[in-house]
């Protein structure tokens, strides 16, 4: 094992860590690919959900991002970011808030599929005096929801908004599919599709003479893998921004670029059964099983060592609450190494949204290895 890391020694575990050189790297990898390609990156603050991050983020610090709760909005509003898509379905209750926030100086655009949200929209903006910005949501794979973008909806609901006072801002999809394949092609083919729904529904609107500024796709895998984005504005992502073991069994990052994991420490042992027991469990891990149903499955999370270097074919088979299990992968021949009372190390998780869900705040790494460690405030609710 590694010489332990004194800028660990205060921490208690489990604790969450960022490592600011990778996720810096990551962030600039796909602002390359999609300026390039010619379109604006909208990143989803869902994954992060702390101020300090967005800031890192976002160019200029205030935007355009997505989000995908109300008190996201309303955070990063406050911290002064002024360009907000809500990328969740409108619930008719909500629109007090959204009027509230846009009221505040956010120009906070909302998403809907069906004509009784539209109407609802279109209600509120007559009744606060200004007008809602919307997007319609389109189904480009039959992953969740959306309107079929080559049939009449995009049009009809468009005609409600804009007749009943709302803004229609444009169209925005998203290829959750793309998380059923694996490997650059595969997310590529999706790319286009992705591409060719969210175009061909646009053309529709602007045939029939209604507006449509914003043309939005994205997903993680297919905003890597595209190739050709015409026709598109923006492209939207989130969880590139630390990566996750999901991601790397897709194909789309590799074990190097993960720039989150959970600091932990080895409680106990059971050694006729191969175990060793650490103080993190679902509570700190999730309990997300994202990986079961790739080529290589990672358990509860792929173990490292203290210094974040992956520990061959150990990983955390089992989680209670408070507990986790750490063995070697069911198969191998490599056996528990030695890992005294007290051995810190580092889980990487299968799913960075839920792993970074369970804490308030991110200890960081800085990118100078001399730094003390930053500690970045997240928060949650809805």
């Amino acid at each position: 094992m590694p010489t332990p890391d004194p800028r660990f020694d205060s921490l208690p575990t489990p604790a969450l860590i960022l490592d600011e050189a990778r996720m810096r790297r990551n962030i600039a990898r796909l602002e390359r690919h999609v300026t390039g390609l010619g379109a604006t990156l909208r990143p989803h603050l869902k994954t992060v959900k702390s101020v300090d991050v967005a800031r890192v983020l976002l160019a200029g610090g205030n935007g355009p991002a997505t989000v995908s709760t109300l008190a996201e909005a309303e955070v990063f509003a406050a911290a002064g970011m002024k360009d907000l898509a809500y990328a969740v379905g409108i619930a008719p209750q909500k629109l007090a808030r959204v009027a509230a926030i846009r009221a505040a100086g956010c120009d906070l655009v909302v998403v809907l599929d069906n004509p009784e949200a539209a109407r609802a929209v279109a209600a509120h903006s007559r009744a606060c005096g200004q007008s809602i910005p919307a997007l319609i949501e389109l189904d480009c794979d039959g992953h969740r929801s959306g309107v079929d973008p080559a049939g009449t909806e995009p049009v009809e609901l468009g005609r409600l908004l804009v007749d009943g006072g709302a803004e229609l801002r444009g169209v925005l999809t998203h290829a959750g599919g793309s998380y059923a394949v694996t490997g650059r092609e595969a997310h590529a083919a999706f790319a286009e599709r992705e591409r060719l729904a969210a175009v061909t529904a646009a053309t529709s609107l602007r045939t029939a003479g209604l507006p449509c500024p914003v043309v939005s796709i994205g997903s993680s895998p297919t905003a890597h893998a595209a190739r050709d984005l015409t026709g598109i504005t923006e492209v939207r992502a989130g969880v590139y921004v630390f990566f996750d073991l999901v991601q790397a069994g897709l194909g789309v990052c590799t074990l190097d670029d993960l720039a989150l994991s959970a600091l932990t420490s080895v409680i106990g042992h059971q050694r006729e059964k191969g175990w060793a027991i650490i103080d993190a469990g679902w509570t700190a891990l999730s309990q997300d099983r994202g990986t079961a149903q790739l080529s290589v499955d990672q358990g509860y999370g792929l173990v490292c060592d203290e210094a974040g270097r992956v520990l061959d074919d150990l990983i955390v088979v089992d989680v209670n609450q408070e507990h986790g299990i750490v063995a070697s992968r069911p198969g191998s021949d490599r056996a528990l190494p030695e890992l005294p009372l007290g051995t810190r190390l580092r889980i990487l998780p299968n799913h960075a949204c839920a792993m970074a869900a369970m804490f308030e705040r991110y200890h960081v790494v800085p990118v100078d290895e001399r730094a003390p460690l930053k500690v970045w405030p997240r928060f949650g609710g809805w």
